[in-house]
């Protein structure tokens, strides 16, 4: 087997991994009909166009040759570490962290921490950027989530609001 696209490959084989993954999780779920969808229903749907996404991706690494193979590079570390901890920061602030007595910090203080935490992932930080970029956000997001859709979660810091 010669593989003529290593990116490629390896994404269908992600694909693959993620589309079997969610497929086989929702057979715990009642799956239903067409007409009568259980809440397995779009899961195993998900993942089996998934898995077969990833198989003509992997395929097609196989099959159509590159220039230069399309190697691998390094893994970008600081992207990586940032991204993954804005996330984080974003879901402890949401809704708090009793173990360590954080209270809920709400949306808006959580948008603000998730958009200064992911600029810090690229090369450069332009403060005044970020903050208007996170000014939309939450006001984006409170307008979508909290007026339009009436999700019922933390919008303010919690010493706040009591």
């Amino acid at each position: 087997m010669n593989i003529k696209s290593h990116k490629d490959f390896f994404s269908g084989l992600m694909f693959m991994g993620f589309g079997v993954a969610f497929a086989w999780g929702s057979s715990s779920y009642t799956i239903g009909s067409g007409a009568r969808m259980g809440p397995g229903y779009f899961p195993l749907v998900l993942g089996i166009l998934l898995a077969l996404l990833g198989g003509v991706i992997t395929f097609k690494a196989l099959v159509v040759e590159t220039v230069d193979g399309n190697k691998i590079g390094r893994i970008a570390w600081k992207p990586l570490f940032f991204i993954i901890a804005a996330n984080l920061v974003f879901g402890a602030m949401l809704g708090g962290l009793p173990s360590i007595h954080l209270p809920p910090m709400g949306m808006i203080v959580g948008i603000y921490a998730l958009t200064c935490i992911a600029s810090l992932a690229g090369d450069g930080f332009k403060p005044l950027e970020v903050l208007l970029l996170a000014t939309v956000l939450a006001a984006v997001s409170y307008l979508a989530f909290i007026v339009l859709l009436k999700l019922q979660f933390p919008v303010w810091p919690a010493f706040i609001t009591t």
